[in-house]
């Protein structure tokens, strides 16, 4: 591709004792004339840490390192900036984090590049499932995956699949396994990765996953090794509990749609496998709270048909009282148990779905924790399913681990439906409540967590620790669980040598496998805690992971993997994108030549490439001497523009959507401020256009603790305190002050607006000539103060109140000669960006200024969370 060739990829992983030790080697070659950019591209699983990185180039090892990740950015950026290659970890996709660095290597030359990481592979559904991303974007001669599993207690079954797989593709999948010892490859030729027969197109993209088992014939496995220990529980053959569930909806008007279709589909999926013992209710909120029954009810088949009917009439309506919903759930499983109208020995749980955030009622999430909480006491598990890019995560996971559950994000695709299926199936079995595996407090020391609230079916608990003396090879353990008909209760024990025996097969083995198992374990769960901590605790988690991600260099939230190389060029070619070297240069060769006419021509040479470098640089002087206020805004068609003060520049993007269509600019829970716009089009379709322009021709702006609303058009505003209403039109010139807010119209220009103590706004009326006959008057809106919102403001304006950081690498010409291009990494993405500008009109509502920005294409999409359909509300309030 682009002169590049990667001759050799190989994917090495070993598994011991589900612990995944992983290793992807890549190899390139830049079979071009003139050095070039290699780009090493791979997508990690998100719960595996990276632990190593390293790139060969002619010889030289350049090796990552693991820092801080502050300490790391700043490297990063320093690189960055003089030019070096740097390495960078980024999100992407549900399953995967993507791992990118890129090198310029000279011509004839090759890099290796190698990558390490670990994870400890989680059981469900009675298999344990290590995932291998698989997308070489090129044909490769020697491609190879290979997998060593090795489980002292034996191996019952191993299958490995992919999704590229074709029936060609299907007999190169090499399978073994006897006893302890399990074997995967996959090597296919280059014929086997063509798409058709001459193709130069690889079939290989897609998710290769290899299943497996372990033997049980005891609920326990203990193993440990120069002072660690690992305990393994997966208990088989016990009765299910009956469960107590209860199904907290988002019926809201965003929810409307497809949302609402997918949630009725998977709700009437999970009623056919509810079972006869089970009892069950729904809540649906939206403004109000309703519930199918008063009470949990029985599963029984004339119930669950009733419930069917009950279903498939759900649909949405109003706002969202989300605390209201919940508050009402868990009343009614309280009231369940206090009442003996459920089984004593059976399991509940509270699943609530919101793909929003509380707007009805009491709205402050702190303090919907706090009352959930106070409400469950610990006595059952909260779910939370988050629908959707816009919903605020942070909070539905806090509030679920506080609750010993967990959060889990449901993405708005086209299988959704099974998406939420597949969580409940997950919680549809439980075995045990209050589970607890003791250990001796005087033996023991550094324990990850060891009680749990529900053992389900087809899981697995892990628990590891280190002994106080190193030397002590024997460790016993008192097992305690609630099951069906009784308590579950019992002793287990093992000694080393025990485990020494089982692992005598030492190739299979990487390093102290059971301490770093230990080690990435209490990493996961003190990064888990430190979610729901708050003040010194929290700073005391944060350390301690942080500590113990630098010492065991996994690659972690709080910590960054950076690897650079000096970059040197010897060649013109391999500095044309940068034109400040390239002038340079020139400059010395002109010195060095006496010919006039040569100098002449350079001399043109060097304007061309002035002219070039400075259209490469923001020209934000505009910003600072003349509106030294930061501000974001949306006008025109409509164009958003984001200010990013610490980077003294700017990012813009464009958001199409057919007239009509309401969009949510800012939503602060908080301070109850939100900023709703309507779009309006052209009076009619322009012939050369190839999509209607659009324009905000309505904005409304509610306060709704001080139960205050602002219509705005281009005609008139109108002001809603209660059930007071005042109304003005642009003709008019008002400064008008009362409680809460702060008014005034500049005529025919402008309206200057505040309302609380929150931000400040502008709205510009542009004006068109009344018997235009293609555009119509229309709004722009401004917002100043953003920083007095709070930190949970959202919305296609709102989200950006909060610092957004971004780095613009690889500047190049783009299509348009005044309009470079280049590669920006922004919250964890790279997207294509073009050099533009974008007006601002708060001065000058007619003809505007000029303001340079990154502009972003596609809706904003990767740079807005989620898309930009995510935002589209119901009505302006």
């Amino acid at each position: 591709v682009n002169g590049i060739e990667i001759y050799s990829m190989k994917i090495d992983s070993k598994v011991t004792s589900r612990f995944a030790h992983n290793v992807i080697t890549s190899r390139a070659v830049n079979r071009g004339n003139v050095h070039k950019e290699v780009v090493f591209d791979v997508e990690l699983p998100k719960t595996a840490f990276i632990t190593n990185f390293s790139m060969t180039i002619d010889g030289v090892t350049y090796p990552g390192t693991i820092k801080e990740k502050e300490v790391a950015k700043k490297q990063y950026e320093k690189a960055v900036s003089k030019g070096q290659t740097a390495g960078l970890v980024k999100a992407s996709g549900r399953k995967t984090e993507k791992f990118t660095v890129s090198v310029n290597i000279e011509a004839a030359s090759k890099v290796t590049f190698e990558l390490t990481y670990e994870e400890l592979l989680k059981r469900q559904f009675g298999k344990y499932e290590m995932f291998i991303k698989v997308k070489p974007k090129q044909l490769v001669k020697d491609f190879e995956i290979e997998v060593n599993i090795f489980e002292p207690q034996g191996i019952t079954e191993l299958e490995a699949e992919g999704t590229f797989i074709t029936n060609d593709l299907q007999n190169t999948i090499k399978k073994t396994f006897s006893e302890k010892k399990g074997h995967i490859s996959f090597k296919p030729t280059l014929d086997q990765q063509r798409t058709c027969a001459n193709c130069s197109q690889s079939v290989l993209d897609g998710d290769f996953t290899v299943k497996y088992d372990v033997k049980r014939t005891t609920p326990d496995n203990l193993q440990i090794v120069n002072g660690y220990f690992v305990h393994f529980f997966a208990p088989t053959n016990l009765p299910n509990l009956p469960k107590n569930v209860i199904f907290v909806i988002d019926i809201s008007g965003s929810m409307s749609g497809r949302e609402i279709e997918q949630t009725r589909e998977a709700l009437l999926k999970i009623l056919d496998d509810i079972k006869e013992d089970d009892f069950f209710n729904f809540i649906l909120f939206g403004s109000e709270v309703r519930t199918w029954k008063e009470t949990l009810i029985k599963a029984t088949p004339e119930n669950l048909d009733e419930a069917r009917k009950f279903v498939r009439g759900i649909d949405t309506a109003g706002m969202t009282n989300l605390h209201g919903g919940i508050m009402r759930g868990i009343d009614m499983l309280n009231a369940a148990h206090e009442g003996n109208l459920v089984p004593k020995r059976s399991a509940s749980i509270i699943i609530m779905l919101t793909d929003g955030q509380p707007n009805v009622g009491i709205s402050n999430t702190q303090d919907i924790q706090a009352h959930v909480k106070k409400a469950i006491e610990g006595k059952y598990p909260l779910y939370n399913l988050g629908f959707g890019y816009g919903v605020d995560y942070n909070f539905l996971e806090k509030m679920a681990l506080e609750n010993k559950g967990l959060a889990r994000r449901i993405y708005p695709d086209s299988d959704a439906s099974l998406q939420l299926q597949g969580f409940y199936d997950e919680v549809s079995n439980p075995m045990l409540t209050d589970v607890e595996l003791n250990y001796p407090e005087n033996e023991i020391s550094d324990l990850t967590k060891n009680s749990f609230k529900h053992f389900y079916d087809g899981s697995e608990i892990v628990v590891a620790g280190r002994f106080i003396d190193n030397n002590q090879n024997s460790l016993t353990v008192d097992v305690r669980g609630e099951g069906a008909n009784d308590a579950l209760s019992y002793t287990t024990q093992q000694d080393a040598e025990q485990t020494a025996k089982a692992f005598q097969e030492q190739q299979y083995i990487f390093g102290e496998y059971i301490e770093r198992l230990w080690a990435y374990l209490t990493i996961e769960q003190l990064l888990e805690e430190r979610i729901a901590a708050t003040g010194e605790k929290k700073e005391n988690l944060t350390a301690e992971a942080l500590d113990l991600s630098l010492k065991y260099k996994f690659v972690t939230p709080l910590t960054s993997m950076v690897v650079t190389k000096p970059e040197t060029y010897d060649n013109q070619d391999g500095i044309a994108d940068k034109p400040t070297e390239v002038l340079n240069m020139y400059l010395k060769n002109l010195l060095s030549k006496p010919c006039m006419c040569i100098v002449y021509a350079k001399l043109l040479f060097i304007v061309k490439l002035i002219s070039i470098k400075l259209s490469f640089t923001p020209q934000l002087s505009y910003l600072y001497n003349s509106h030294p206020t930061w501000y974001t805004s949306v006008d025109g068609d409509p164009h958003f523009i984001i200010s990013v003060p610490q980077k003294k520049d700017a990012i813009c993007f464009n958001i199409n959507e057919n007239p009509g269509a309401v969009l949510n600019l800012i939503n602060d829970p908080v301070t109850g401020i939100t900023v709703n716009g309507e779009l309006i089009g052209d009076k009619r379709v322009n012939s050369d256009a190839k999509i209607q322009n659009t324009y905000f021709g309505k904005l409304g702006i509610a306060n709704k603790h001080l139960d205050l609303r602002l219509t705005v058009t281009s005609e008139k505003i109108t002001i809603q305190n209660g059930n007071e209403k005042t109304g003005f039109t642009w003709l008019d010139s008002v400064t008008l002050q009362q409680e809460g807010l702060t008014l005034i119209i500049n005529r025919e220009k402008s309206l200057v607006l505040k309302m609380g103590s929150g931000a400040s706004f502008v709205i510009v009326l542009h004006q068109v000539w009344k018997k235009h006959p293609l555009h119509q008057d229309f709004l722009g809106l401004y917002a100043l103060e953003s920083e007095k919102l709070s930190e949970q403001t959202h919305g296609l304006l709102g989200q950006f109140f909060h610092p957004i950081d971004f780095t613009i690498l690889e500047i190049h010409p783009g299509s348009d000669p005044k309009k470079p291009d280049a590669t920006m990494i922004v919250k964890n993405n790279e997207l294509t960006v073009t050099r533009g500008w974008q007006k601002d009109y708060r001065r000058d509502p007619k003809h505007g200024v000029d303001v340079p920005c990154w502009f972003v294409h596609n809706n904003g999409a990767g740079l807005i969370d989620g898309v930009h359909t995510d935002y589209i509300v119901s009505s302006l309030f």
